[in-house]
């Protein structure tokens, strides 16, 4: 049976929670529930990076998963893996992994980091692995070590956001779009029509000074009714929307897939439609340069490998890229992008110490089939270089799956 077939036991999130805390847990679903609720775009992106969360919420007062779908299960049984790890810890080291949890469920931190910890040693043990949790036992700088048939690797768990890979940060994109959309409501009440606003950022778009700078550009150009501008964070240019769909809303084929289409995986896309008169306004921005997602996702390789393994056994680096949509992941999967970068990372010095590293995605976290999620759950390179590259013991964790 695998990972994704089995079924946690009855009461296994009520256990979780009372892992985390009960004070604690409740505390951060109010605050989550008041944050995706605030009818902003800001609102729908917290729903997003906190769905991990929200959906065990869901659940958390079920007596058992039997009802629950696919995902729910999928992570009920994850949620029972941390229950067993903090069991299997000895008491006196349980408060690190309390407190990670805890740091999981303030501010902006997720649960992911953890969840991806969790999913990593179910893989391994279901592959015939033996693990000690020496990142909580014993404070080891590694997260835990795999053995199997008198071979043992170090494992490494590292969650990468895309953003360090962006020029455009997406959070601050729709930060902009929440401040400017009621100015373009009003502007379409007074011209009504379809309209396209491209955008190039040649500094990217980073924090609230440049969003505000930016914000003040684009309402300038629409008070003065002006077709283009232009200054050092932006080049501004306003068009009629020349796109067959565009009032075809949100069905398949539609705007916004004819938009994606158009401008490609890399843009920042906002539509904001005025119902009285059927207007509409697109903004499309983009950075001069293109991201650079799967070179950031090696500077934290090199990082992990040269800080948190020990050399004394071969590494492997299980890497979690967050915040990314569909088409990014599916983008950096077919373009062999992923898989580029990290091959050229296993020639360099840092990777000495590893003998393979894996990728994976909330796609594949919440058992997402192909294409979006990964066959086998996860992405895996082997260093062909390293000593330990080619012992049978190993294979199951560290030969390639492309």
């Amino acid at each position: 049976m695998s990972f994704a077939d089995a079924l946690a036991p009855a009461g296994a999130l009520q256990s979780f929670v009372t892992l985390c805390g009960e004070a604690s847990w409740k505390q951060r679903v109010s605050e989550l529930g008041a944050r995706t609720q605030a009818g902003s775009l800001l609102g729908r992106i917290a729903q997003q990076r906190h769905a991990l969360e929200l959906t065990l919420a869901r659940i958390a007062d079920r007596t058992t998963n039997s009802r629950a779908g696919a995902v729910e299960r999928l992570l009920c049984l994850l949620a029972h893996e941390a229950v067993e790890m903090a069991a299997a810890l000895p008491e006196a080291s349980r408060p690190r992994l309390r407190a990670e949890i805890l740091a999981g469920l303030t501010g902006e931190a997720t649960l992911i980091p953890l969840f991806h910890r969790l999913r990593t040693a179910a893989l391994l043990r279901r592959r015939g692995f033996t693990l000690r949790y020496d990142g909580f036992a014993e404070g080891a700088t590694y997260d835990f070590s795999a053995e199997r048939d008198g071979a043992t690797v170090e494992v490494v768990c590292e969650t990468v956001s895309a953003e360090a890979g962006r020029k455009v940060n997406r959070g601050d994109w729709w930060m902009l779009v929440d401040r400017i959309n009621p100015e373009l409501q009003t502007w379409l009440a007074a011209h009504p029509g379809r309209y396209l606003l491209k955008m190039t950022l040649p500094e990217g778009l980073a924090g609230p000074d440049q969003t505000a700078t930016i914000h003040q550009r684009i309402s300038a150009l629409l008070a003065a009714e002006r077709r283009q501008g232009a200054c050092n964070q932006a080049v501004l240019k306003l068009d009629p929307l020349m796109l067959a769909g565009a009032q075809a809303g949100d069905r398949p084929g539609g705007l916004p897939a004819r938009l994606r289409e158009q401008f490609g995986p890399e843009a920042h896309l906002a539509v904001t439609t005025n119902p009285s008169s059927k207007s509409v306004f697109v903004m499309a921005a983009r950075a001069s340069q293109e991201n650079e997602v799967a070179t950031a996702v090696c500077r934290r390789l090199a990082s992990a490998a040269e800080s948190r393994l020990t050399g004394r056994r071969p590494g492997l680096l299980a890497v979690f890229l967050e915040d990314l949509d569909k088409a990014e992941w599916r983008v950096l999967r077919e373009k062999l992008e992923l898989e580029g970068a990290v091959r050229r990372f296993l020639t360099t010095a840092p990777a000495k110490r590893v003998v393979a590293v894996s990728c994976t995605s909330r796609f594949e976290l919440f058992g997402a089939p192909p294409p979006d999620g990964v066959p086998g759950g996860e992405l895996r390179f082997r260093n062909p270089a390293h000593p330990a590259a080619k012992q049978p013991a190993l294979a199951p964790a560290i030969l390639s799956s492309v």
